[in-house]
């Protein structure tokens, strides 16, 4: 006999979830039982929120179906700031809750609220399982979650649903994938064949549908220069001349890729989904501009024009158009080339010991292929134009909700992902919020290497405050000793003040196994003028 946790945990298995990461409450150990004799591995975190940015570092790095699990009330309070952000970042996140069964839910009221009401604004659907629907609702929230643009689902499990025994010839059967396919591309066709200046803008439907091939064959047809989303960095390697760079945080950086947008007769966004995108981005293109927007699932976001719209698969339309049309020289002037260079040469570094001196020696160190993170603040905008990534994915961080305390977890789920070290950076505020994830790390043995920049202040904010002209406010707090609390929580930590201290100390962490914290001491507002 099977319990209803078993019919669960074997759907999820039968989807491809390998590991699910939570905190578990007494209302959902039938589910951790259920999941372990499916084969899901349970991986303990110190939080709700940091469990849901591990399965999404798990699943960035190879593929596996994120899972997360909560008990009831708290837990699932907890887990809202990563579920929004899954729905954000397209994040196929199955989220699983533990829930008293409703008769008792009417006269018992101790830590007990509708999960669903609160989830439903931030989940793509929310599904309540009963004794009969186990595997169905998986069914259901696994086709839900990776259909068009991916996003979490909601499972509400009663505590009789996953304790219950059911027949052992029950079966499970996920339902079959349906690809969509291209609708008539021979508009898209026809504007590109007679483009002369074609600019493509890539986002992260591309690295979440994984077609960086089907990109760099359209790029290389139309010989057009290629600028990106910071979730979509790497798609096609960074040092490919073909690549001007990232664009959407950074005022500094989007003014030099200006022209290029304004001189572009045709352009093509692929995969580009604004919801990464500042201010800056609204309408950045006048509304007779040709904008050819190939997306996997139409939005109305109101952040820009388009003259067409492909609706569908993005590489199945990338590969159709890249069929229909032959290759042909671009950009006569050598614009392109001018504006990659001026970029590069903005972000390069120009200082003996600051964040971007930080970045450019762990550049130059990190392994060709480690994942890196980056949480949200100054550090990451700054990070993001000067880390050169080869491969898609390989710099993960928090686009749409830009959350902060999602760095560490994303590079524990990374590294255990991989068997190898990820590389996180993090501000001290950032990391401040997540400490507990180090024992976390030094419980898996998951070789993380932190680098943490140390200036004790919210420095993107305080910057803003500066800008507005308003008072020094709720931005500046003490100093804490992140080597100290490394050591302590059974990992290597090492106070740095200088860039070849720095690179000495990078080496031996990536060759050492576990956790390491290098923890950077810089100036404050140091970030004056980078970005």
């Amino acid at each position: 006999m099977k319990t209803g946790a078993d019919i669960l945990a074997e759907a999820l298995r039968a989807a491809g979830a390998t590991r699910a990461f939570g905190i578990p409450g007494g209302e959902v150990l039938a589910l951790l039982a259920g999941l372990e004799r499916a084969g899901i591995r349970f991986t303990l975190a110190k939080h709700e929120n940091s469990a849901g940015f591990m399965s999404e570092g798990f699943w960035h790095a190879n593929g596996s179906l994120p899972v997360l699990v909560a008990t009831l009330g708290p837990g699932v309070a907890n887990a809202v700031n990563v579920v929004a952000n899954a729905m954000q970042d397209r994040v196929p996140l199955i989220f699983i809750t533990g829930c008293v069964d409703a008769a008792l839910a009417e006269s018992y009221t101790h830590q007990v609220f509708d999960h669903q009401a609160v989830l439903r604004p931030i989940v793509k659907a929310s599904f309540r399982a009963t004794s009969e629907t186990q595997a169905l609702v998986v069914e259901k929230a696994v086709a839900i979650a990776l259909a068009g643009r991916p996003g979490p689902v909601h499972i509400d499990l009663p505590i009789s649903v996953a304790e219950m025994t059911v027949d052992d010839g029950t079966r499970v059967s996920i339902l079959p994938s349906v690809v969509a396919g291209v609708g008539d591309i021979s508009a898209a066709v026809g504007l590109l064949a007679s483009a002369r200046r074609p600019l493509v803008i890539a986002g992260l439907d591309i690295m979440i549908e994984g077609c960086a091939s089907q990109l760099e064959e359209l790029v290389r047809k139309i010989n057009a220069p290629l600028l990106t989303t910071y979730k979509a960095k790497g798609v096609i390697p960074e040092d490919d001349l073909a690549v001007i760079g990232a664009v959407g945080l950074s005022p500094k950086a989007d003014a030099i890729v200006r022209p290029l947008i304004d001189e572009a007769d045709v352009i093509v966004l692929a995969g580009y989904d604004p919801i990464e995108m500042r201010q800056g981005w609204r309408q950045p293109w006048p509304a007779d501009k040709i904008v050819i927007d190939i997306v996997a699932q139409r939005l109305p976001h109101g952040m820009h024009t388009s003259s067409l719209i492909v609706e569908g698969p993005v590489g199945s339309a990338l590969s159709a158009l890249s069929a229909c049309l032959t290759p042909r020289s671009s950009w006569p002037d050598g614009q392109p080339a001018r504006v990659r260079a001026e970029l590069r040469e903005a972000f390069a570094p120009d200082e003996k010991w600051g964040p971007a001196a930080v970045f450019d020696a762990m550049r130059s160190i990190t392994p060709r292929g480690a994942i890196a993170t980056a949480d949200s603040g100054a550090h990451r905008i700054l990070l993001s134009q000067m880390w050169t990534c080869y491969t898609p994915r390989s710099l993960l961080q928090s686009s749409g909700l830009c959350t902060m305390g999602c760095a560490l977890p994303l590079a524990i789920g990374a590294a255990l992902a991989t068997g190898e070290h990820a590389l996180c950076f993090v501000g001290d505020a950032g990391l401040e919020m997540v400490l507990g994830e180090l024992a976390t790390a030094r419980d898996l043995g998951a070789p993380v290497v932190v680098v943490v920049l140390v200036d004790a202040s919210l420095s993107l904010i305080e910057l803003k405050q500066r800008q507005l002209q308003l008072a020094n406010g709720g931005v500046d707090f003490g100093i804490t000793d992140f080597a100290n609390v490394a050591r302590a929580m059974g990992g290597y930590g090492a106070s740095i003040d200088g860039r070849d201290q720095l690179e000495a100390e990078a080496r031996a962490a990536f060759a050492r196994e576990g956790l390491t914290v290098l923890a950077c001491s810089i100036p404050r507002r140091s970030y004056d003028g980078m970005f």
